[in-house]
């Protein structure tokens, strides 16, 4: 009889070595080799069997779109691309305490009015969920709810007559498949619970929801591999200490990936955040140095958010630099644009940087709103109460445009801002048209506006219309 193999897998990234080391030579990470079971080798060659042959079909054919389940929690549904589709895996991770369960039971429970539904917890007792569902008021909700980790009994639930048309997953790391030796939470464990849900999922046209554990690094904990079986991945983001909570996708194959849902964290569960940009404001003070209303993007939706700046004089001989919310690299740049282009002198100073309200800022569209705080930190004058900024910054000091300015100009109108600072406009460029424009073309243009009693009285000449 042959000897059994074995084999020990990276738990973090699931990179397979036949001895164990105390370092993965695949990801660099540390006592992360766990010794699992090899699985059983196929027979070499097809011997006589023969595959079928493919039936190909041309890019011109029509299909119709999939059909949605919708889940009347319009953030949701914006971020899912328009609702659930039957038969999709979705995945949705964030930090421990954030709201992945609570919004799941939310959602669940606006679906199980116009389908059936069923929500399984490994982690969690059926008596647990019951408690959270009463205090989110959703106890009336034809839920089903279900304690279980194994794959087996799951998978044949939802082969049953009655199966549910939408299943929760939570979590996917509680999970196990009794072929394999290896412990719940592993990387074999994990991938091969995933793969037999997806598959029962998909063959059934079940709407799948999973819910996924993250490291300490903010990513997915299991295989990569997990992200890329599963149709649609969603991040829940926002500190534990504040009440407002981001949604956002980053992989959707039947919508949009740049899309952002905001929910408000309440004693009675998480709420809709309709209008951000309001909220976001709510607690702004517009007499403040070292403030700057950046006029964002979020997907197709316009976000305008403060970026608040803090230079102070440094006692230590390497000044420190603190960023929440923004990119630490684009800080340093930003920086270094200001010191060697523009002559403003921040080197000997702290410097703090953070996005009020917990959103993190991705785009390089924020570049000239920080820097538009930086200076206002540092020379004690305020950036005008009535006015938004956004732009990208060059090397040179080049003040670079940036997309769907009409729309971020828009935005900033309705909300009642009256003066604008941003990148000269390029060509056709229109919206905002009720807005006071500053329009710059060189990051120098900006150091005038914080000169006290240097303010400009008009604004700059547009472009030829």
């Amino acid at each position: 009889m042959a000897k059994p193999t074995t084999r020990f897998v990276c738990q973090s990234c699931g990179a397979s070595f036949p001895k164990w080391a105390g370092r993965c030579d695949a990801c660099g990470e540390w006592n992360t080799l766990v010794e699992e079971a090899a699985p059983e080798t196929a027979p070499k060659g097809l011997g006589a069997t023969r595959g079928r042959r493919l039936d190909f079909v041309g890019l011109g054919g029509v299909s119709e779109a999939p059909p949605r389940r919708l889940t009347h929690i319009g953030e949701f549904d914006r971020v899912c691309g328009g609702g659930l589709v039957p038969g999709s895996a979705i995945l949705i991770g964030g930090d421990p305490g954030i709201g992945k369960s609570t919004l799941l039971l939310q959602a669940t429970a606006r679906l199980a009015q116009e389908n059936r539904v069923a929500y399984v917890s490994g982690e969690e007792a059926v008596d647990q969920v019951r408690l959270r569902a009463l205090r989110l008021g959703v106890a009336a909700a034809p839920v089903q709810l279900a304690s279980a980790t194994s794959v087996r009994d799951i998978a044949a639930s939802l082969d049953a007559a009655d199966a549910p048309d939408i299943i929760v997953i939570d979590s996917i790391q509680t999970m196990y498949v009794d072929t394999l030796d290896s412990a719940p939470g592993t990387v074999a464990q994990v991938r091969a619970s995933a793969q037999e849900l997806i598959r029962v999922a998909k063959r059934r046209g079940v709407v799948l929801l999973i819910v996924g554990h993250v490291t300490k690094e903010g990513t997915i904990a299991g295989p990569r591999v997990l992200e890329h079986m599963v149709d649609t991945v969603l991040y829940f983001e926002g500190e534990r200490g504040h009440q407002f909570r981001i949604l956002r996708a980053v992989k959707n194959r039947f919508g949009p990936t740049d899309e952002i849902g905001v929910f408000e964290m309440t004693d009675s569960g998480l709420g809709e955040v309709v209008n951000p940009s309001a909220l976001f404001l709510a607690e702004r003070r517009g007499d403040v140095s070292g403030a700057a209303v950046f006029a964002g993007m979020e997907g197709t939706r316009p976000v305008l958010v403060e970026v608040q700046a803090l230079v102070a004089p440094s006692p230590l001989g390497t000044p420190r630099r603190a960023v929440v919310g923004w990119d630490t690299g684009r800080l340093a740049m930003v920086l270094a644009v200001l010191e060697a282009r523009c002559g403003v002198q921040i080197g000997a100073n702290d410097v703090y940087l953070n996005v009020a309200g917990g959103l993190r800022i991705t785009e390089p569209a924020a570049d000239l709103a920080v820097a538009a705080a930086l200076v206002s930190s540092l020379t004690g004058e305020p950036v005008p109460a009535d006015a938004v900024v956004f732009g990208e910054i060059g090397l040179s000091g080049e003040v670079r445009a940036v997309g769907q300015s009409g729309t971020r100009l828009k935005e900033a109108e309705k909300l009642g801002f009256s003066t604008a600072i941003f990148p000269a406009r390029r060509g056709g460029a229109r919206g905002g048209d009720g807005l006071r424009t500053v329009e710059l073309q060189h990051l120098g243009e900006l150091l005038p506006l914080f000169q006290a009693g240097d303010r400009p009285a008009r604004p700059r000449k547009r472009d030829q219309d």
